[in-house]
């Protein structure tokens, strides 16, 4: 039997087989998760009732538990960790801000100009999010303004 350092590199080498499948998953929820929130979102802005229906939510906790474990994923493949990378660390912080303002934007605002300007406010965290993650940069999009 071979030693437990060894199986774990066996386990992560058959993984990294994966990483085109895993990522284009990853991808794609990001893609989803952020549409459906911008929907939502907009419909929410608009005084729709149907956002809050149980079969979307449910449809939203779905999309972002995929797109978690999908990160996760990644994550451990490619050993590239939170508080290690600076990009990652500024990714998942932005998540939560993210979270906190999209939940005022879809329910707990008090006011509808709140719900819509945490809704914009989401918005704009979800696109650097994305940002950070294409260029690898902590600063995202506003690393070009640098220099």
């Amino acid at each position: 039997m071979p030693p437990a350092g060894a199986q774990h590199g066996t386990i992560v080498a058959r993984m990294i087989e994966l990483y085109p499948q895993i990522k284009l998953i990853h991808i794609v929820a990001v893609l989803s998760s952020g549409a459906l929130f911008f929907v939502r979102g907009l419909a929410v802005q608009l005084g729709a009732r149907w956002p809050m229906v149980a079969p979307l939510r449910y449809l939203s906790y779905a999309i972002d538990t995929v797109l978690l474990a999908a990160g996760v994923t990644l994550s451990i493949m490619l050993h590239m960790y939170p508080f290690v990378q600076h990009w990652l660390t500024a990714k998942i912080l932005l998540l939560v801000v993210y979270i906190v303002l999209g939940s005022l934007a879809l329910k707990r605002g008090r006011t509808q100009a709140i719900r819509r300007a945490t809704w914009v406010a989401a918005v704009l965290v979800y696109l650097l999010i994305i940002s950070i993650a294409r260029t690898h940069n902590p600063l995202g999009i506003f690393a070009r303004l640098g220099g």
